[in-house]
């Protein structure tokens, strides 16, 4: 699944929830926990089971939870949004493709969250996101548990939590950023980049995007609509990019039919790092519908 770009919407704002899918981005969040006044959690919660049975809200999106950190907390959110089964115990019309984790200080709380969907009849991936120190440290423990398809990057609450200041180069932050990229890569996860603050400021959210790329990641959290072109251009491979992409996958075939390991495109040598790479462009263009 491609996620070049993530929007949060608050989950106690049921018009912005319904309208969310229009903003085009890959995997839309419903956010009851940030965005969410301690007072206004529980009607949050109600708002999002509604929409999420409506059978009338089935956008061509990935549909995504944030649910509370605390396990009391996010045992009363997938209580009210899950809670109601049908007679073979699994929920009835839920539209929920994935949960996201927030302040994912180990392994253990992922498997904590794997237990409370099970105990929904919920079968579904785990976006864990990595925002504290502990989180940083546990990445590759994280990153390997089965159900993790995705490790997020929060760099606004790890600062909070290192007592960091912010700058916008953000080398204050660029071990922990490094470093959750290299523990999804190595468990096959995904590794999705921290949102950009100033929604108002689009050239810094592309420099910021084009930055998360040369890092490895595969897409960025979005705070506001109007981030996520932006950020779905970023991600989204070049003419010229495809292009390369096509001619060595094609290669790729002709070798293997002949036995061949390493070959050569337009006289560069190709081994298996650049056909990963060229199958990240052709699943990013996919992805975009070129």
């Amino acid at each position: 699944m491609v996620r070049r770009s993530i929007l949060f919407t608050p989950g106690d704002q049921p018009d912005m929830l319904r309208k969310a899918p229009s903003a085009g981005a890959d995997a839309i969040v419903f956010d009851l926990e940030d965005a969410v006044a301690p007072a206004e959690k529980e009607s949050a919660r109600n708002t999002v089971r509604e929409v999420l049975t409506d059978p009338a809200f089935d956008p061509d999106c990935e549909v995504c939870v944030r649910v509370n950190a605390s396990v009391d907390d996010l045992t009363a959110d997938l209580t009210v949004i899950a809670g109601r089964t049908d007679t073979a115990g699994s929920p009835t019309d839920l539209r929920l493709d994935s949960v996201m984790l927030p302040k994912v200080g180990s392994a253990d709380d992922v498997h904590t969250l794997v237990g409370e969907l099970e105990s929904h009849g919920l079968d579904i991936p785990i976006l864990a996101l990595i925002e504290n120190a502990q989180g940083v440290l546990a990445a590759p423990a994280i990153a390997a548990v089965p159900e993790t398809d995705a490790l997020l990057f929060g760099a606004e609450d790890l600062s909070a939590d290192l007592g960091a200041t912010r700058t916008d180069e953000g080398t204050e932050v660029l071990y922990a950023r490094e470093r959750v990229v290299v523990a999804a890569t190595a468990h096959d996860c995904q590794a999705i980049d921290t949102v950009f603050t100033d929604f108002g400021d689009q050239t810094g959210l592309a420099e910021e995007t084009e930055f998360a790329i040369q890092l490895g990641y595969d897409g960025k959290l979005a705070i506001h609509p109007a981030q996520v072109e932006p950020i779905n251009e970023a991600f989204t491979p070049t003419t010229e990019e495809l292009e390369w992409a096509t001619a060595v996958l094609e290669a790729k075939r002709e070798a293997d039919a002949e036995g061949r390991g390493v070959f050569e495109v337009d006289g560069e040598m190709i081994d298996a790092p650049l056909i990963a790479q060229a199958e990240r462009i052709r699943e990013r263009a996919a992805a975009a519908e070129l």
